[in-house]
C-alpha cells in the first residue's frame, strides 16, 4: 500500500530532567544573566547551585536542573554556550548516570510520642541531629532528591515546621574531568 499521501506523524517528545553544569567568570552580575536567559525565554530552573570552584581563574560551577524536551535542552545548551562569561556546559543527563547529591535541613517540633518518632525516623534514614531542644530538633540528611523527599514527607507526619535544601550538587561519574 503507498503511503505516501498519509500524513507524517510527528513523535510527541516527552519533557526529561536534565542537570547542567556550567563552568562561568566568577564576577558580579553572572547569575543574573543565566537566570535572565532562562525566565526570557520561559524555561524553568528546577534547581541551582552555585559556587567558586577555582579561586586563582575566578570560575564557579553552576549545578542547573532543568526540565524539557530533547530539543529545548539543546537549546538551552546552545545559549548558555553563547554567553561570553560561560566557558563551559556539560549536560551530565547525556553522560550517563551522574552523582547527584542534595543536603537538607529541617525542623521538627513536637512533645512526647512525636518527639520519640521523630528521633526513631531520623535515625532510620541516617540524618544527623544538629540542634535539639525540648521540644524541637534540627536534622541534616544529603543524599539523592529522592531520598530527600521521603525523608521530607515522612517527617511531615512528625511536627515537621521548616525545610531548607541545598538544590542539587552534581558530577559524572568516571576518571574525565569536566
Amino acid at each position: 500500500m503507498n503511503t505516501s499521501h498519509y500524513p507524517v506523524q510527528v513523535e510527541h517528545q516527552v519533557p526529561e530532567r536534565h542537570t547542567l553544569a556550567v563552568i562561568v567568570d566568577n564576577e558580579p552580575g553572572v547569575l543574573a544573566r543565566i537566570a535572565g536567559m532562562f525566565s526570557g525565554r520561559g524555561y524553568n530552573i528546577e534547581s541551582l547551585t552555585v559556587s567558586e570552584t577555582e579561586h586563582e581563574a575566578h570560575l564557579s560551577r553552576l549545578t542547573i536542573v532543568t526540565t524539557g524536551t530533547a530539543l529545548v535542552v539543546e537549546q538551552i545548551k546552545a545559549q548558555l554556550g553563547r554567553l561570553v562569561v560561560v566557558h563551559r556546559v556539560v549536560d551530565l543527563t547525556d553522560q550517563g548516570d551522574a552523582v547527584e547529591r542534595e543536603l537538607v535541613l529541617v525542623k521538627v517540633v513536637g512533645k512526647g510520642d512525636a518527639r520519640v518518632e521523630a528521633m526513631r525516623l531520623a535515625a532510620a534514614f541516617g540524618a544527623r541531629t544538629l540542634d535539639a531542644t525540648l521540644t524541637s530538633f534540627v536534622y541534616e540528611l544529603t543524599g539523592a532528591t529522592e531520598e530527600v523527599e521521603r525523608f521530607i514527607k515522612v517527617m511531615t507526619s512528625v511536627g515537621l515546621v521548616e525545610v531548607s535544601r541545598t538544590g542539587i550538587a552534581a558530577m559524572a561519574r568516571g576518571p574525565e574531568a569536566m
